[in-house]
């Protein structure tokens, strides 16, 4: 009797978690933690190990401690954001609002605070991922429009990237294009911050979170002409933000 079988499914990588902390305990939790469910994890305990890790195989994430020995998180983070490309969440006991400010403002896209829910830092993981993966996968089997167009410049989903009026790339991080891209989704309409939010990273703003706010600062720096006088993206007062320009698919 011949026996048939079916192609084998493609194995499909676990995401590769780099955790850079110095507190032994809290590395071994998440390395226990995330490793159960389906992550690779990698860590470092400093600046040098990391470089290491991030030099010698692919990396999908960083999980980044802000009191490191030596070169600390915010200057890390600040190194990566030149070098590298692939999300950044900072993981910190410290959690003052200067802190979280200054840590996405250096381009983090997600900062949580010490002592942290596993299963609330497992959702934010697996949301920046997504974030981060969705270009990709609207790239397979697209014969669509390729890119959005405003003011001469092109986002385009499928290759992540932003390029300007005469085709310079506008480098963005994972968090900056996600919000640029609800923006540019959601041209001429009002958007609150707590839509954006939902939008970006599934749930609403708290009462005391700027953090979009900080992230609209960054990408302004990146798409206004004038950041001081901001045209593309308008504040609107006790409501949130609009963005202005004529959005077409090309």
């Amino acid at each position: 009797m011949a026996i048939s079988s079916s192609p084998a499914s493609p194995t499909i990588a676990p995401a590769h978690l780099l955790v850079v902390d110095d507190d032994t305990e809290i590395v071994q939790i998440l390395s226990r933690y995330f490793g159960g469910h389906g992550f690779r994890v990698s860590t470092a305990g400093d600046g040098i190990r990391m470089h290491h890790v991030l030099d010698s195989e692919p990396v999908d994430i960083v999980m980044m401690d802000i009191g490191l020995p030596g070169e600390d998180g915010f200057s890390l983070t600040r190194n990566l954001r030149e070098h590298w490309r692939g999300p950044v969440i900072i993981v910190t006991g410290r959690g003052e609002s200067v802190d979280r400010v200054v840590g996405l403002e250096l381009g983090a896209d997600d900062y949580v605070t010490k002592p942290f829910d596993l299963r609330e830092l497992l959702a934010r993981v697996r949301s920046v991922l997504r974030r981060a993966r969705e270009p990709a996968k609207a790239a397979v089997g697209t014969n669509g429009p390729r890119g959005l167009s405003f003011d001469g410049c092109v986002l385009d989903p499928q290759s992540h990237s932003l390029s300007g009026p005469h085709g310079e790339p506008i480098p963005l991080t994972s968090g900056e294009f996600a919000l640029l891209r609800v923006f540019v989704e959601h041209a001429n309409q009002v958007l609150t911050r707590d839509q954006l939010m939902t939008h970006i990273h599934g749930h609403d703003a708290g009462p005391f979170d700027r953090s979009i706010d900080v992230q609209i600062g960054r990408l302004r720096r990146k798409i206004e002409p004038d950041p001081a006088h901001p045209q593309r993206i308008k504040s609107i007062r006790g409501t949130g933000y609009l963005f202005s320009p004529t959005v077409r698919r090309i």
